[in-house]
């Protein structure tokens, strides 16, 4: 198996000689396999290896227990060891992300940094096969296009992945032919996050009831979806510099690139104006398609403070806010609610703030909010997992679940409350309250404007 992961090292370029490696180390079979094989290979890539822990702060004494077993090995095996202690609930609660999500950064921060510090030149991590089944399946469930069905990249910069080479049961089975422990997390087998449901269900029942080489299949696709993904992108690339100049992305040229690569042409544009691909969806995409056939003037909000305008050219993207000029502007949004009720019982607009506007009146069903601080694509929706609201001006954070019951809002008309949503913090609940973290104070430049019509039932779904 150390062959066949070091040709796979060889195959996507992934480590030169003199290379200094830090090793994701949780202390589980796939991370403790990881650096046994790098261990065993050291010599052979001509690399240096040191291996990093963070502790997340979650598990209590089973989390003790990882970091104590891998100081150990690291003994043993005479490797540094860096170890990072995290509060990675706190640091969920503070940003209004999920513990998984916020794991993730968090690990994410402590490896860059540490690569800075060490002199370091990759960071590998233990993503194997089924990992990327896993991702595989849950990118196609929630949307993707051929990039989110290529999987998990085998390198990409410094992050290099060599155990996507085997499968969950080639690192169990090395371990277990030679001897190696390794630690368990029993949060793995809970049923609470998606991935663990994929994991533990879908998976499972794909190799038993369709194929006992589901995984392998699965594998073998991604890697040809990732080799179209690199072929379109270069195509994308050569169109994206003929339609889209100085900000603008001309309808005239635009219309004239293969339908297959405009959709990718609209994502470059998004991703090239806010500097970074993560938040950057299918929905967004479409926004901005469907804004090229409307009249002059219309807008969309998008992630990181984007908005698109639709000009006589064509799409003119840029930050929000920028060109408003204490001019009343049409809003467009994305709603879960339907569009016959949408244009019936709301109403939005942005407008600049003037040095007169220093108080606004106290109503129900008209909510103002500052216009630049929010993050995300506005969203009117019902309540998701994960939901927040800033309930004090010091930041405090409720979870919408305790609002209700706070509120003794009856469990049966949860679901059916509306909500003014940005990502996972909540701005408005509908007929109820207003998240502290958008209120209009003395540095809001430009006001967001939403009105529900028709009175208190117009709050809820009937």
């Amino acid at each position: 198996m150390e062959q066949q992961i070091k040709a796979y090292i060889e195959k996507y370029h992934m480590i030169d000689r003199g290379d200094k490696v830090l090793v994701g180390l949780s202390g589980g079979a796939d991370s403790v396999c990881l650096l046994f094989v790098l261990l065993n290979l050291r010599a052979e890539l001509g690399i240096e290896l040191e291996a990093v822990h963070v502790h997340h702060g979650l598990r209590g004494e089973s989390a003790d227990e990882d970091e104590a077993y891998v100081r150990n090995l690291c003994r043993q095996q005479n490797v540094v060891l860096h170890v990072h202690r995290a509060d990675i609930r706190a640091y969920a609660l503070e940003r209004g992300v999920g513990e998984e999500e916020a794991g993730r950064e968090v690990r994410r921060q402590v490896f860059t940094e540490l690569l800075k510090e060490r002199e370091g030149s990759k960071i590998a991590l233990a993503h194997h096969k089924n990992d990327n089944a896993e991702t595989l399946l849950w990118n196609l469930c929630r949307g993707c296009g051929l990039k989110g069905a290529g999987g998990i990249a085998p390198a990409e910069g410094v992050w290099i992945r060599p155990l996507l080479a085997v499968s969950r049961l080639e690192i169990e089975s090395y371990l277990e032919k030679r001897g190696i422990s390794y630690c368990t997390d029993e949060t793995n087998k809970e049923d609470i996050y998606t991935r663990n449901r994929i994991r533990s269900h879908v998976i499972p029942y794909l190799e038993h009831a369709v194929n006992r080489q589901t995984v392998e299949h699965m594998a073998k696709a991604m890697e040809q979806f990732r080799a179209a993904e690199e072929y379109l992108e270069a195509e994308t690339e050569k169109h994206l510099e003929n339609c889209f100049q100085e900000g603008c992305l001309h309808k005239s040229i635009y219309e004239c690139v293969p339908e297959a690569l405009k959709s990718r042409v609209v994502y470059q544009v998004l991703c090239r104006m806010a500097g970074k691909s993560r938040d950057i969806e299918v929905v967004h995409v479409e926004m901005v398609q469907e804004l090229m056939e409307k009249q002059v003037g219309r807008r969309v909000l998008l992630p990181y403070q984007l908005e698109a305008i639709r000009c006589y050219e064509g799409i003119r993207v840029e930050k929000w806010g920028k060109k408003i000029q204490g001019k009343e502007a049409q809003l467009d949004v994305y709603e879960e609610m339907p569009e016959s009720l949408m244009a019936k019982r709301v109403s939005m607009r942005v407008f600049e703030r003037t040095p007169d506007m220093t108080r606004f009146p106290e109503k129900e069903y008209t909510k103002w909010f500052d216009y630049d601080i929010i993050k995300n694509t506005v969203k009117i929706r019902h309540r998701k997992p994960g939901d927040s609201l800033a309930v004090n001006r010091m930041g405090g954070r409720q979870k919408l679940k305790q609002y209700f019951i706070n509120e003794k809002i009856p469990k049966e008309e949860r679901d059916r409350v509306w909500l003014v949503a940005d990502g996972s913090k909540i701005m408005w609940v509908v007929g109820y309250r207003q998240s502290q973290d958008y209120q209009i104070t003395e540095h809001t430049k430009n006001i967001l404007e939403i009105t529900f019509y028709g009175g208190k039932e117009d709050g809820r779904e009937r």
